[in-house]
């Protein structure tokens, strides 16, 4: 007699079978995680316009790789770093408020020639040239944020420093309210101790000086990092220095005193050439009465012609000239008036 296993006892042989088959799904998925996190932490993707720069910690040569890494994936060995530096140029903005840059205050502080304190915010655009980038952080061992913030930064206060030490932040400010109250205003500008003379000032922080400083500022920042594999494009001011409010105060009170002293002198000169137009008339009418002062003396008989047109009724008594009608005869007349006055005899 043959005996047949039941459906019941068949079916745990299919259910082993689909289990087997999830387990193997779960397994390949398993190794495929643990795959991709293997690939993720041993690996790093330069960007382009980015240098991978490798450092290590076992071999003939650790330390920095001196050949930079091209754009591409790279794999991390075991004890090996690959760190990215950005080669495209870039501008980063020191400034006091916050930026896209960064979150703190990273103005620029300097002082001019007197030690007065100032503050300024400088935009940098620069670039790493990427067959020295290797080299750059061998020298710096800092990430390229930290090396922005730190280094750099630091040189660019350094090289704006040292040429505003050479300069006033304004030719004889320091004492301009002083001097104004104490000096009574004329056009010569009065100098102040400590500060160069007025023809001896090259520039001044406030007006062209500033653009000046940054100009040589720049250059010697060209020469410091450009062998260094740092290329300088460009600085520049963003906005304007922040000066310090008692020289702001005195620079105001200077300005107010000038533009009163050329109000003045154009206020004197006005009643200057005014007095010299009543000169000139006086002298006029003085020379017109020396002429005719001599004209009577060397003609005596112009006071008796004259004294006769008053006579008439030809002329007033208070006219220096006397104008007779065309067509008259002065003799008839003086006759006629003569004869007149024998009559009323």
């Amino acid at each position: 007699m043959t005996v047949r296993p039941s459906r019941a006892l068949r079916m745990p042989s299919g259910g082993g079978s689909v289990g087997r088959v999830i387990g193997l799904v779960f397994t390949i998925i398993l190794l495929v995680l643990i795959m991709t996190l293997s690939v993720s932490s041993c690996s790093v993707t330069v960007e382009s316009g980015y240098v991978g720069i490798k450092t290590t910690k076992f071999g003939a040569t650790p330390g920095v790789q001196p050949q930079e890494l091209g754009p591409g994936f790279h794999w991390e060995g075991i004890g090996e770093k690959i760190r990215t530096y950005q080669t495209l140029q870039r501008t980063y903005s020191y400034t006091r408020e916050p930026n896209s840059d960064g979150g703190e205050n990273e103005e620029i502080t300097f002082s001019d020639v007197l030690g007065l304190p100032m503050t300024a915010d400088v935009a940098l655009t620069f670039r790493i040239r990427e067959d020295k980038a290797a080299d750059l952080y061998a020298t710096w061992r800092q990430e390229f944020d930290a090396f922005i913030d730190g280094p750099l930064r630091t040189s660019v206060r350094a090289a704006i420093a040292r040429e505003t030490e050479k300069l006033p932040v304004a030719c004889n400010a320091q004492q301009a309210s002083e001097a104004v109250a104490a000096v009574p205003a004329t056009d010569a500008a009065p100098i102040v101790p400590g500060t160069p003379d007025a023809q001896d000032c090259p520039g001044q922080l406030i007006g062209p000086g500033r653009q000046i400083v940054l100009q040589k500022a720049m250059q010697a920042l060209q020469r410091e990092w450009s062998p260094q594999g740092l290329e300088i494009i460009r600085m520049e001011w963003v906005g304007s220095i922040r000066y310090p409010e008692s020289v702001l105060q005195a620079i105001q009170s200077r300005t107010t005193a000038e533009q009163n002293t050329r109000a003045a002198i154009e206020r004197v000169n006005l009643e200057r050439a005014n007095a010299d137009a009543r000169i000139a008339q006086a002298r006029g009418q003085a020379e017109a009465n020396r002429l005719l002062a001599e004209s009577i003396r060397s003609n005596p008989e112009v006071v008796r012609l004259r004294e006769i047109e008053r006579t008439l009724g030809l002329c007033p008594l208070n006219a220096n000239t006397c104008v007779i009608g065309q067509g008259v005869n002065l003799s008839t007349l003086i006759e006629s008036r003569n004869a007149q006055n024998e009559g009323n005899r």
